[in-house]
């Protein structure tokens, strides 16, 4: 599976290779204290599909539609994708659990924290390539639609979310832009390439169609591949 570049994006690779943007370790929060990630079983780096919500933490919904069973539908539709592409991946959760239940060893409080440091802690305990975190969005206004991708403040993520992005705006007929995600603890803690993919908002009834459908979740997932096949292949 492969996806036409426009010139734009070639335009943006060209930018983003010019300026050779380094990745920015940064250091663990106070009271971050991780367990020792030294060794691991994978051979080579993966991609780490972050199946967003879980558990007691449901995400947005609309009636008896939860966020988390969405996230979980294309996230397990975007693994197999990749595994018969060739592409080394690992979900982070493969049911409907929480994360923040298997962190045992962040001095937190706060059950959200725990998640999201959990979820962080992954690509440090595995040679992790780059972090796609799966969401879906919300809005009042319901006439809102479209998918939006959010990346971190780095080059190669910028590149990730612009060929994501274009690649689901293709499907669902829309011409959204990226956003920055600084704001997003998991833009800004992890230290790959990352990026955060609204896949369509349930608030809106076009969206939520595709969003519930078995085979436009496929859809979905397909076309997220095709673009990390994409981003493989020109870094």
């Amino acid at each position: 599976m492969r996806l036409t570049m426009k010139p734009f994006m070639l335009f943006i690779l060209a930018i983003i290779l010019a300026l050779s943007c380094p990745l920015q370790v940064i250091a663990a929060e106070p009271n971050e204290s991780p367990p020792d990630a030294s060794k691991n079983i994978f051979a080579h780096p993966v991609i780490v599909i972050d199946v967003g919500h879980g558990g007691i933490d449901g995400g947005t919904s609309h009636q008896d539609l939860l966020e988390k069973n969405i996230n979980l539908e294309i996230g397990t539709r975007l693994y197999l994708i990749l595994q018969k592409l060739g592409i080394p991946s690992v979900l982070n959760r493969n049911g409907d659990y929480a994360l923040s239940e298997e962190n045992h060893w962040l001095n937190n409080k706060s059950r959200h924290r725990k998640d999201l440091a959990q979820r962080r802690q992954l690509t440090e305990e595995i040679p992790t390539e780059l972090l796609v975190s799966l969401h879906v969005n919300w809005n009042k206004n319901r006439a809102r639609r479209g998918p939006v991708v959010l990346y971190k403040e780095e080059g190669r993520s910028i590149l990730l979310a612009a060929l994501i992005q274009n690649s689901l705006n293709k499907l669902y007929g829309t011409s959204r832009e990226i956003q920055s995600g600084k704001p997003f603890y998991l833009l800004r803690r992890v230290n790959q390439p990352a990026v955060i993919v609204e896949t369509g908002f349930i608030s809106n009834a076009e969206d939520r169609q595709m969003l519930c459908d078995p085979d436009k979740q496929t859809e979905i997932a397909r076309s997220i591949a095709g673009a990390l096949q994409n981003y493989l292949s020109v870094l």
